[in-house]
């Protein structure tokens, strides 16, 4: 609103109206804006929670080997994070932005479905919202992002292209006309675009249509698994906050080199059209998780819950698509990524073994996070275990949790420095 409210100033010189043209001021004020809501609203938050009885037991400290208990913290912390974006986004951003809009639309939609799982658990069943709803609230959002994506003649890019100059000099430029495009950037390749019609070129003249089915599966499987991801990542105070703020650092960055011609032929990276506005939520992004570690970080006065983990994960998965950088996501969110392989793989492996009449698990503990915390003595008698003796000591959750930030940000650097190494 502030944005087109100054634009219109600017028909008439009033000093400083022009600044709200440059993506650079409305983005770090879109920050500032987001960790100032997050810290001031986040107070009265916590105390409304707390007359309200929302509480959530964590854990207890019988499975804690330093026997911190947390009970009586106050959960739906997501609502503190989702407000401290959509205000800011609104005030600064373009709304008209159709990538802007989709944004706003995934943090909606995850958050209502994050709020219906606390909810129900608050109420008394400690399951919360069953897990088939949770898929297909994931599997819808992911379905219709990937079909406005499709439909939206606003969503076009131009490719890069690469001309031979004298001296074997090689310039990159851009296509002169914007298209809808089916390419993604593949990492660590030199001619790193990947066409999703030609992996379905196979069905011959179909292979257009059969390629943006596959455009949309995939958007789909980004969006539910980064989603999960980072809700098993939500199990220490600070951790999933964290290291979303890391990775929303890293995806401002490539959204901004993306939407920028010049960079994007600096890059050699395809150029996004409008895609400036992406900039502008994730700064937000950001801000609203660095002022939510207000009070997040250990010990915890408030858990973000599922309204503030589903939310967030959603929110990566979606902007990771619309700038064609979905297959850096296993890199940039490693650790999402190792969290919720850990689970399967324990989940499994005790499954086969079960059917064979043993119960052997493969990690003390899973999501990984809690196999670092996790004594001998806490372990289930009955179960053996193939990596009992790692680690060999439990560690603090407060150094688990910075340990895994120190990580994250390791990944966030090697997803950027894939621009240029190839």
């Amino acid at each position: 609103m502030l944005y087109y409210l100054f634009r219109f100033l600017e028909q008439f010189n009033i000093p400083g109206a022009h600044l709200w043209s440059y993506i650079s001021f409305r983005a770090l004020l879109a920050l500032i804006l987001s960790l100032v809501i997050s810290a001031w609203f986040g107070e009265y938050f916590i105390k409304y929670m707390r007359r309200r009885k929302a509480f959530e037991t964590e854990r207890d400290p019988s499975i804690d080997p330093f026997g911190c208990e947390k009970k009586g913290v106050p959960t739906m912390g997501g609502i503190i994070i989702i407000v401290s974006i959509l205000v800011p986004v609104i005030l600064l951003g373009r709304m008209r932005n159709i990538y802007l809009i989709l944004m706003i639309i995934t943090t909606i939609w995850l958050g209502f479905l994050g709020f219906m799982d606390d909810y129900i658990k608050l109420k008394g069943d400690k399951n919360g919202l069953k897990g088939k709803y949770k898929i297909f609230g994931q599997v819808s959002i992911g379905f219709i992002v990937g079909l406005v994506l499709y439909l939206s003649p606003d969503v076009v890019m131009r490719e890069n292209i690469s001309k031979p100059q004298k001296n074997n000099i090689e310039v990159v430029t851009h296509e002169s006309q914007a298209h809808k495009s089916l390419k993604t950037t593949v990492p660590f390749v030199k001619d790193h675009n990947l066409s999703y019609s030609e992996i379905m070129s196979f069905v011959g003249k179909h292979k257009v249509a059969a390629g943006w089915i596959l455009f949309v599966i995939m958007t789909i499987i980004v969006v539910t698994a980064v989603s999960n991801g980072a809700n098993l990542n939500d199990g220490m105070d600070g951790m999933c906050a964290g290291n979303s703020a890391i990775i929303g650092v890293a995806l401002g960055i490539l959204a901004y080199v993306s939407s920028h011609i010049g960079y994007a032929s600096y890059f050699d990276i395809m150029y996004i059209p409008h895609s400036e506005e992406l900039v502008i939520f994730l700064c937000a992004f950001v801000g609203a998780m660095i002022g939510f570690l207000w009070y997040n970080a250990y010990p915890a006065q408030i858990f973000m819950g599922d309204t503030g983990s589903l939310t967030i994960g959603g929110i990566i998965g979606v902007c990771a698509v619309i700038i064609h950088k979905e297959l850096l996501l296993p890199i940039l969110c490693g650790i999402f990524f190792v969290e919720s392989l850990s689970v399967i793989i324990q989940t499994q492996w005790f499954k086969i073994m079960k059917r064979k009449g043993k119960r052997v698990r493969v990690f003390r503990a899973t999501p990984i996070h809690d196999t670092f915390r996790k004594l001998d003595s806490q372990l289930d008698a009955t179960s053996s275990y193939i990596l009992k003796g790692w680690p060999h000591r439990p560690f603090h959750e407060s150094k688990i949790t910075v340990r895994f930030w120190i990580t994250t940000i390791i990944l966030a650097a090697i997803a950027i420095i894939t621009l240029k190494v190839r």
